[in-house]
């Protein structure tokens, strides 16, 4: 009897999770996600403080409403911003919107950062910005992956 039960049981939970794989949204395209820049702030404490702002455009034709956000930027295979937000813009169907982060630098990771840049002034400079974005229970987190150089010459 408990083995039928639970047979039961995990029939059901295998049909409301194919129910809820039909409610996604077949015609769902990914938002773009642009860096726009990456600014200091007047340094308030010890640690240096950025304004981080992004563009992000809605292909789809619903508002696009973005529960929350984490993103990081490694330098110099080194982790010097790491942080989360919510409270972000709905973005209009077919519109974008300007998502402004502000973010705090890692002591740690920028030190290691600056005696790179100290010990080899001349050499380019990776970097990797990485966010994910959360646009509701219904579809897909978004990862975004930009990487580069920075010449400081």
């Amino acid at each position: 009897m408990i083995q039928a039960g639970r047979l039961l049981v995990a029939q059901l939970v295998i049909l409301l999770f194919i129910g809820g794989c039909a409610t996604l949204p077949s015609d769902f395209k990914e938002p773009g996600v642009s860096v726009l820049s990456v600014t200091p702030r007047i340094l308030n404490g010890a640690a240096p403080e950025f304004d981080i702002l992004l563009r992000v455009t809605n292909p789809n034709r619903k508002s696009l409403d973005i529960v929350g956000l984490s993103y990081t930027i490694d330098l110099v295979g080194n982790r010097i911003i790491e942080g989360v937000a919510s409270d972000l813009p709905e973005i209009a169907p077919y519109g974008e919107a300007d998502v402004k982060l502000s973010a705090t630098a890692d002591l740690f990771g920028g030190l290691r950062v600056l005696s790179r840049l100290l010990t080899s002034p001349d050499e380019p400079v990776d970097f990797e910005f990485n966010a994910e974005i959360d646009v509701g229970t219904f579809y897909p987190m978004i990862n975004v992956n930009r990487t580069g150089v920075i010449s400081l010459q």
